[in-house]
């Protein structure tokens, strides 16, 4: 990769670090759903002009259905179940489990379009799901009030996320990613907008909360899109994967830096085998089997 490409990497992978910690910082304001409506709304005004601007208008109206169900599936519900888990959650935590999302794409993609799988990425699964496992066993990042359903809740979002990476290869395959990001937060935002209206908070939210969301969807959302879609198209999508690995450091730092929270043993632990199996998974990290050598013949 060139240097711009790492630098880019690495940029993502602090944006979308960083919408946890932001996530984290309005939610207790906004409540989940009004939040994830100016999340997606924001981004959507920023990314909609671009893709005008870029000339991808009508590849979105000729594929705006799918599109605008990738934005019910990828962003409206999970962003919301992650939001609404981390009432109860800490952003650390919650960008640790977010890492098992290719898991479970790999395990959809295996048995919804029956892609093979070598041993190496069955041995991945099941290493990436021990490590869940081992993660929602480690309590420092819960409060017990709520463990379950955040618990639950945020790991129903990572698979969605794994059912719309299988659902965006079978439909929207040679659609841009710009297309695709404009048109899924325009799709999201409108989805969520009777239930925002129901879900308003009834109290004015503080100045901090607003300008949580505001660099929620402009910064970690439109941006982080953009920055997506520019490294796909500069080191391709396998290469692009790798965000994923380095997003849970962000979460976590910034988790401990602005929110005084704790990183545990368990929680640590936890996030490597999550990762191992991601990458052994998502054929990252690829095994190469064992050749014996033939004793010389005497």
């Amino acid at each position: 990769m060139k240097y711009r490409d790492v630098v880019d990497l690495v940029l993502l992978a602090a944006l979308w670090g960083g919408s946890f910690l932001f996530t984290r910082m309005a939610v207790h304001d906004f409540g989940p759903v009004a939040l994830i409506e100016l999340r997606t709304g924001i981004a959507a005004l920023l990314l909609l002009p671009l893709l005008w601007w870029r000339g991808g208008w009508g590849e979105f109206t000729t594929n705006h259905r799918p599109i605008m169900l990738v934005g019910v599936i990828n962003s409206a519900l999970p962003f919301t179940l992650f939001a609404y888990a981390m009432l109860w959650i800490t952003a650390g935590f919650a960008s640790i489990l977010n890492a098992a999302s290719p898991l479970f794409g790999a395990l959809i993609g295996y048995l919804w379009l029956r892609d093979r799988l070598t041993p190496a990425q069955i041995a991945g699964l099941a290493i990436g799901f021990a490590g869940v496992v081992l993660l929602a066993w480690d309590k420092a990042g819960l409060r017990s009030s709520g463990a379950a359903p955040a618990l639950t809740a945020a790991l129903i979002g990572t698979v969605s996320y794994g059912l719309v990476a299988n659902y965006t290869t079978r439909r929207l395959r040679g659609v841009s990613t710009l297309a695709i990001a404009a048109g899924s937060q325009a799709g999201a935002a409108l989805a969520m907008l009777p239930l925002a209206a129901w879900w308003w908070p009834s109290q004015l939210p503080s100045l901090k909360a607003w300008l949580a969301v505001i660099t929620l969807g402009l910064v970690c959302t439109a941006l982080g899109y953009i920055l997506y879609f520019r490294l796909i198209a500069n080191i391709g999508a396998t290469r692009a994967i790798a965000v994923t690995f380095l997003i849970p450091v962000f979460g976590m730092l910034f988790g401990v830096a602005l929110l005084g929270e704790n990183v545990t043993a368990g929680m640590f632990a936890g996030g490597v085998v999550i990762l191992v199996g991601t990458a052994l998974a998502t054929g990252l990290l690829i095994v190469a089997p064992m050749r014996v050598k033939p004793h010389d013949s005497v």
